[in-house]
């Protein structure tokens, strides 16, 4: 999109007579563009401003859309998840607040600016999520790939044969990956709870300052399913980023689970979270395959791809000391 339409975006929601001032494309996404805008409007009042796109001709994701998360994160203020403000949106965009802080882990991990807030980490973590898991189902929007299946949001999908399902279509022989498959379909937690799951609720997807969590984002991966996979999916080593606290790199399992049990989500047995750790460790394996494949096919050629499928061997590692 060209600056005439990014002026008429927001425009439309800061009134007649807003302009922006400065513009900057920030980097990552091959499907979507973010850009961080500085915008005034008609009374000369200053906005600061993050804009979210479709790129031109990207093929439709499996993910809710971006309309889709709009209105999810709408629904997350609500629930009083913090989010930015939407402030407008439409298939193709979202218009939002920019919100000040921190978004990388190492920084968060290892800044002696986050020395005094990483011990209260866990717990606003465990209170964040008890917020999401109290959405109502009805906010979740149909998956973009799926819309024309009329399949209900809060009908979730067995993620064992989903991401079974995923990595065969990869054809490639991982014996770790058999076998974690196998132990966890014969431990499976009985379950039974269908929330709103983020899907993606880890460090690196949260704005972090002096007094904490400020922001949860990407919500693109949102679903229906087991509430403990957000818990489970936040423990993954991978996201730990070399620190050995198993909660996001800054806290322990029961500094997560107390806040999360006080904050009003279900009393979560660790037995329970290890599982869906577990599963988390599983599927990040699948997908560092799946990224390699990406460019190891052509589809796309990338470096990052690249180093990203020389992971695989770490989640089996860390898949041998989960299930030892």
């Amino acid at each position: 999109m060209d600056g005439t339409g990014r002026e008429a975006i927001v425009a439309e929601a800061l009134g007649e007579g807003a302009a922006i001032t400065a513009s900057v494309r920030l980097p990552g996404g091959a499907s979507r563009e973010t850009w961080a805008i500085d915008a005034v409007d008609a009374a000369g009042a200053a906005h600061e401003l993050i804009l979210r796109l479709d790129s031109p001709g990207a093929a439709p994701g499996a993910g809710i859309g971006l309309a889709g998360e709009a209105r999810l994160m709408r629904a997350a203020a609500a629930s009083g998840v913090p989010v930015p403000a939407i402030l407008a949106a439409g298939e193709a965009h979202i218009l939002m607040t920019r919100v000040a802080g921190e978004t990388i882990p190492r920084r968060i991990l290892r800044d002696e600016a986050f020395a005094a807030t990483r011990p209260r980490l866990a717990a606003q973590c465990g209170e964040i999520l008890a917020a999401v898991h109290r959405m109502p189902l009805s906010s979740l929007p149909q998956p973009v790939a799926s819309q024309a299946a009329a399949v209900p949001p809060a009908v979730p999908d067995d993620p064992l044969v989903t991401w079974r399902d995923l990595l065969d279509l990869t054809g490639q022989p991982h014996p770790v990956f058999e076998l974690a498959f196998r132990r966890l379909a014969a431990s499976r937690p009985a379950g039974g709870r269908t929330a709103v799951v983020h899907g993606d609720f880890r460090n690196g997807n949260l704005i972090v300052g002096p007094d904490g969590v400020r922001a949860v984002l990407d919500w693109e991966l949102a679903h229906a399913g087991d509430p403990v996979e957000d818990l489970g999916w936040l423990c993954v080593k991978s996201w730990r980023f070399g620190s050995p606290l198993p909660v996001g790199g800054f806290g322990g399992y029961d500094e997560l689970l107390g806040a999360y049990e006080k904050a009003g989500g279900h009393r979560v047995d660790p037995g329970e979270l290890r599982w869906w750790e577990t599963f988390g460790v599983l599927k990040w394996g699948i997908i560092c395959v799946m990224q390699a494949m990406r460019h190891l096919n052509g589809g796309a050629r990338s470096v990052e791809l690249a180093a990203i499928g020389r992971r695989v061997c770490e989640t089996e590692w860390d898949l041998l000391r989960l299930l030892s």
